[in-house]
């Protein structure tokens, strides 16, 4: 693709990842893009030249599967998209990512992190004209890092997090005293969005399976009945799809307990598929920073706060198993709680098979569940008692049935 000579921005480099920068690198490369865009309006022929982006759609995702390991992970490669001024459909765009700068710039000036929530809300009242929904946000905030090539970590941007752990797991963050997961009541302990903190947390356990919970309702009753007591485990649930922090929070598990399986428990849905497989192959929206948040090289100070550097070892992906539901586990089910599957299921299920990373043993469940057009949630496995998912569980660990 050829580009406007007038104006190079940092995604012009050839490779696809987000760089983990200090602040005051994170506000370089800020000031040169704008330095860049005056000395473009500034000169003999002055233009506006669009915004080369790293694509972040799926055709422009590449799969690495793993040789040396279990584990496979999706990533980016160098393909670009663009957003315009001059184009009616890119132009609010255009704006939004300079707006965004601006703000990032600002932020890390007053040596703050926000969530992307409260960037919300600020951008709201400051620019209602352009930020109208979360949504114009999130994008905006992805579209800042595909053009400065470095994490929205980098840029004063915290990671909101709906992730839960429980179960027997003691956490000690830098100069506090430790937390026993096992000991925080059937809410469990939340998960912090600082990817920073996560990374120098220290982790002790003496659980033999680290469980993902897909849904809240179903975490909040296996830490009720304190299941880990009979199954020795760590709970963990991100509340539906895994946001960022609760999926590098798992990779720092797999990383400090490499011997504990990781196994997921989701409903047999094409919807629970695709939670899965985000924790066991990462995600093509997060795919620039996700292929940064690896092992861990050195650690150097900045003026105000800590900030990891790090290189790309396995991405967030991690070697996770399904333990259920499955297609085998329908027998357990009566028939009336078996839903027909609903419109969103079928888009999700042919985006799933179209997809290069899904394994064969996957594919088959996926094919059950079109062909017989039923979906099954885990709650229907209380027509057993509710005490029966903790028995569900060990029976399936017990007998190896995890794929």
């Amino acid at each position: 693709m050829e580009e406007d000579a007038s104006m190079k921005f940092f995604s012009d480099q050839n490779t696809s990842y987000a760089d983990i920068l200090p602040p005051r690198e994170a506000r370089a490369r800020i000031e040169v893009s704008v330095l860049n865009l005056l000395r473009a309006l500034n000169s003999p022929d002055p233009a506006i030249s669009h915004l080369s982006l790293i694509n972040r759609k799926r055709s422009n995702s590449c799969v690495n599967q793993g040789i040396l390991t279990d584990v496979s992970y999706i990533f980016l490669s160098t393909s670009f998209t663009k957003s315009s001024l001059t184009n009616a459909k890119t132009a609010k765009a255009f704006v939004r990512v300079w707006k965004v700068m601006e703000m990032c710039f600002q932020i890390l000036l007053q040596e703050k992190r926000v969530t992307q929530r409260e960037l919300f809300y600020k951008l709201l009242c400051d620019s209602p004209d352009l930020f109208s929904s979360q949504v114009e946000v999130n994008r905006s905030v992805q579209d800042v890092v595909a053009l400065l090539r470095c994490s929205r970590f980098s840029l004063g941007i915290i990671a909101s997090t709906r992730g839960l752990v429980a179960g027997r797991l003691s956490l000690q963050e830098p100069g506090k005293e430790p937390v026993d997961c096992s000991a925080c009541g059937s809410s469990g302990f939340p998960i912090s969005g600082d990817l920073n903190l996560l990374d120098t947390t220290i982790m002790t356990s003496d659980a033999r399976y680290i469980i993902l919970v897909e849904k809240h309702a179903i975490f909040h009753r296996l830490v009720e009945d304190r299941v880990f007591n009979h199954i020795p485990c760590v709970f963990i649930t991100a509340k539906g799809y895994p946001d960022i922090a609760t999926r590098f929070f798992l990779h720092r598990m797999s990383i400090t307990f490499p011997h504990l399986p990781i196994l997921a428990l989701v409903d047999w849905n094409p919807a629970g598929l695709a939670i899965l497989c985000t924790f066991k192959f990462g995600s093509i929206g997060m795919g620039l920073e996700a292929y940064r948040y690896g092992t861990k090289t050195r650690t150097f100070a900045s003026h105000y706060i800590p900030t990891v550097m790090m290189v790309f070892d396995s991405s967030v992906a991690c070697n996770v198993k399904w333990i259920g539901l499955r297609g085998d586990d329908l027998n357990l089910i009566p028939e009336e709680s078996l839903v027909p599957l609903k419109a969103k299921d079928s888009q999700i299920a042919k985006s799933l098979l179209s997809s290069k990373i899904l394994q064969e043993n996957y594919r088959e469940e996926l094919s059950l569940m079109i062909e017989t057009g039923k979906r099954a949630e885990i709650e229907a496995l209380y027509c057993h008692g509710y005490n029966y998912l903790g028995k569900y569980i060990a029976t399936k660990i017990v007998q190896g049935k995890y794929i």
